[in-house]
C-alpha cells in the first residue's frame, strides 16, 4: 500500500509541475491576442433541453469577434423541445446567421456524429467549431480560440472547462453534482495537463471545444470514421494530430452544466466517462489507478495499524493533493466551487478509485437514454 501511495504522490507532484508549466505559458500570452479572426461556422447538434441551455446558446451570439459567424443547429426531430430554444434565439438575434437544420438520418450508433455529418455540408466557412449545447462561453471566446489558428500548423484548438453544479429549482446543488464538478476541476483536467506535458503536446480533443480547420478535418478523415465511437472528441483530436497538425490548448475556459443528478444518474454518467477513457487510452488508463494517492494513503494507515509513519505519509499526501486542487481548480480554471467543496476531496478521490475498478467490470454504457456495448472503442447498440 505504501508503494502505491508513493506512486500516487509522485503523480501529484508531476501534475503540479504540468499545471505550473501551462500557467506560465498563459501568463506569457496574456494580453496578446493575434489579429487573426477568420470566418467560422459553429456546428451544434441539439437534443432535448438542458439546464441553462438558452443562456449557453445565447452566449455564442454576443461575441466580440470581427470575423463572420454562422451558427448551424442540427436536430433529428422537429418536435424536439430544443427547437423552441433555437427559435427564441433567432427572434432575439435576427441579424445573426442562425439556421435550424433537420438531420433525420441515423447514420451510425452515435446520434451526435450523425447530426454533424448532415450539418457539415451546410457550413460556409473554412473553419468550424463543434461544442455541446450546454457550453457557456465568454464574449471573447471566439476571439481567443480562433487566434491560435494564426499558426498554420495548428489544425485543432480545444479548451479547458469547469462544471457548474446545479440544484433543482430553489434548492442548493446536490452532492452528486458537486462531486462531478469537483472531479472535473481537480482530477480530470490535471490529468489532461499531465498528459500534455508528458507527450510534448496535446494529442486529443475535449468536447467543450473542437475548433478545426476544414483542411485538417478533411485530412483526418472527417466525421464519418467516428460514427461508431463513444469518445468522438478524443478520437477527432487524435486523428488530426496523426494527420500532421498540432492540437492547441487554449487558455479560454468555458463552462458546462452539471445537472441535479440522482445517485443513479451520477453513477451512469461517471461510468460512461470512465469506460470511454478506458477504451481511448488503454495503457494510460491502467496507470490511472495509481494516481489516487489519498485512498491509497488511507488504506496504508489501516494496513500499518495506524503507525506514526503512515499518518505522516497521509499528511504529506493531503497537502500535495490540496495544492494540486487549488493550483488547477482555482489557478487555471478559476472554479470557485473548489473552495466550497474542498472537504469533499477525499470522498471524490475514493469514489474515483472505486469507479476505476468498476469500469473494468463490464462494457455497457448509457448515453442520452440509450444503452450501448463498447467493443474496442466502438459502440454497439443493445436492443
Amino acid at each position: 500500500m505504501a508503494a502505491l501511495t508513493m506512486a500516487g504522490l509522485l503523480y501529484t507532484v508531476l501534475a503540479l509541475w504540468s499545471a505550473r508549466k501551462f500557467a506560465h505559458e498563459l501568463r506569457g500570452h496574456r494580453g496578446h491576442v493575434a489579429e487573426f479572426a477568420p470566418d467560422v461556422t459553429l456546428l451544434k447538434p441539439i437534443k432535448g433541453v438542458d439546464a441553462r441551455m438558452y443562456a449557453a446558446l445565447r452566449s455564442h451570439c454576443i461575441q466580440h469577434y470581427t470575423g463572420r459567424v454562422q451558427l448551424l443547429f442540427g436536430v433529428a426531430d422537429l418536435d424536439d423541445p430544443a427547437v423552441h430554444e433555437v427559435e427564441r434565439l433567432r427572434l432575439e438575434f435576427p441579424a445573426m446567421d442562425v439556421e435550424l437544420i433537420l438531420c433525420p438520418e441515423r447514420l451510425g450508433s452515435s446520434g451526435k456524429v450523425s447530426t454533424l455529418l448532415q450539418l457539415l455540408p451546410r457550413a460556409k466557412y473554412a473553419f468550424v467549431v463543434v461544442n455541446d449545447s450546454d457550453i457557456l462561453v465568454s464574449s471573447r471566446y471566439l476571439e481567443r480560440v480562433m487566434a491560435s489558428f494564426a499558426d498554420p500548423i495548428v489544425g485543432m484548438v480545444t479548451a479547458p472547462y469547469r462544471g457548474q453544479a446545479m440544484g433543482r429549482i430553489g434548492e442548493a446543488p446536490r452532492i452528486w453534482a458537486r462531486l462531478e464538478a469537483l472531479g472535473i476541476s481537480t482530477e480530470f483536467f490535471p490529468g489532461v495537463l499531465t498528459a500534455r506535458y508528458l507527450e510534448g503536446g496535446l494529442r486529443f480533443g475535449l468536447g467543450s471545444t473542437l475548433a478545426m480547420r476544414r483542411e485538417a478535418l478533411d485530412r483526418s478523415g472527417g466525421f464519418a470514421p467516428l460514427l461508431e465511437t463513444l469518445a468522438d472528441d478524443y478520437q477527432l483530436g487524435a486523428r488530426i494530430a496523426a494527420a500532421g497538425f498540432r492540437v492547441a490548448l487554449s487558455g479560454e475556459v468555458v463552462e458546462t452544466t452539471v445537472p441535479a443528478y440522482s445517485w443513479r444518474g451520477f453513477a451512469l454518467h461517471q461510468l460512461r466517462w470512465a469506460r470511454s477513457t478506458r477504451d481511448s487510452r488503454r495503457w494510460g488508463y491502467v496507470g490511472l489507478g495509481l494516481t489516487y494517492c489519498v485512498p491509497w494513503a488511507l488504506l496504508t494507515v489501516v494496513a500499518s495499524g495506524v503507525a506514526l509513519w503512515s499518518l505522516s505519509l497521509l499528511s504529506v499526501v493531503l497537502v500535495a493533493r490540496l495544492a494540486l486542487a487549488l493550483s488547477v481548480g482555482i489557478g487555471v480554471l478559476r472554479d470557485g466551487q473548489v473552495l466550497r467543496d474542498m472537504g469533499l476531496l477525499p470522498l471524490r478521490d475514493c469514489w474515483g478509485l472505486l469507479l476505476w475498478l468498476w469500469s473494468y467490470a463490464g462494457d455497457t454504457v448509457v448515453w442520452r437514454g440509450e444503452r450501448f456495448r463498447l467493443r474496442s472503442g466502438r459502440l454497439e447498440t443493445i436492443s
